[in-house]
């Protein structure tokens, strides 16, 4: 049976779309998806709350909890761990039902040292080894030691502790992309790049794309747009329809 780090083994890169509420997550799973993640922004502010502020963490409980029943994994985006201590983080992921889990390497805009990131992943692995541990370098991201060298120095250490994945938001170049995934052991996660496809993406080494919180902002944007058109008289944008949210809901809730 496969698992979901053979899905980073696959002729093309793992495209993994972020959910923010069930329904997203469904909606993914049902069209074809291999694995759904979930985005941290999209998680947090469907809670009202704002992301990378350690305020989502019941908010995260709760769609993992309500995803277990997913027929794909399921990976959280768990922001920096939601605690500065190593074991209280362990002890955090020790309960989520989940295939795996990104958690970043800054706090408050901020890089921390590698060791900080190093000591949770070290001790998720000790309490969760069957849990695909993705760990972000933020240095592109931040625009904060943007460099190949010093990325792949925080991912060494992060690999070093345990870490079976590394993700690095925020990196567009080619040249770049292809020097950080030759520099790593692991598979290289990016965020999509705007007009590179999977194949180009696969071809410089990246094992895995993921949304981000794009589909979650996208749908925002829709829903305001909608609102607008319906006021302004334009033409309704395209939709799911009714009937079939409603069976895809009723699906998954038996």
């Amino acid at each position: 049976m496969s698992t979901f780090a053979d899905l980073h083994q696959g002729p093309l890169p793992l495209l993994l779309p972020n959910a923010w509420d069930v329904a997203s997550a469904v909606v993914f799973a049902e069209a074809g998806f291999p694995a759904v993640g979930t985005s941290s922004m999209g998680v947090a502010a469907t809670a009202g709350l704002p992301d990378g502020r350690r305020a989502s963490r019941e908010a995260t409980v709760r769609i993992a909890e309500a995803l277990r029943d997913l027929s794909v994994p399921v990976t959280l985006d768990l922001e920096d761990g939601q605690a500065d201590d190593p074991a209280d983080v362990a002890a955090f992921v020790a309960g989520l039902p989940m295939a795996g889990l990104n958690i970043e390497d800054s706090w408050g805009d901020r890089l921390v040292p590698p060791r900080r990131l190093a000591d949770k992943v070290a001790a998720i692995k000790a309490r969760r080894p069957d849990v695909f541990v993705n760990a972000r370098v933020d240095t592109f991201w931040l625009g904060q030691d943007a460099t190949v060298e010093s990325t792949l120095e925080r991912a060494a250490v992060y690999v070093a502790a345990g870490a079976d994945g590394i993700f690095v938001p925020g990196v567009t170049d080619a040249a770049v992309i292809e020097r950080l995934a030759g520099g790593l052991g692991v598979p290289l996660n990016v965020l999509a790049v705007p007009g590179a496809s999977l194949e180009e993406l696969g071809r410089l080494g990246v094992r895995r794309v993921s949304t981000g919180s794009l589909p979650y902002r996208v749908a925002l944007q829709a829903a305001l747009d909608t609102a607008e058109a319906v006021r302004n008289g334009a033409e309704l944008p395209a939709a799911l329809t009714y009937p079939a949210i409603q069976a895809t809901l009723s699906s998954y809730s038996h």
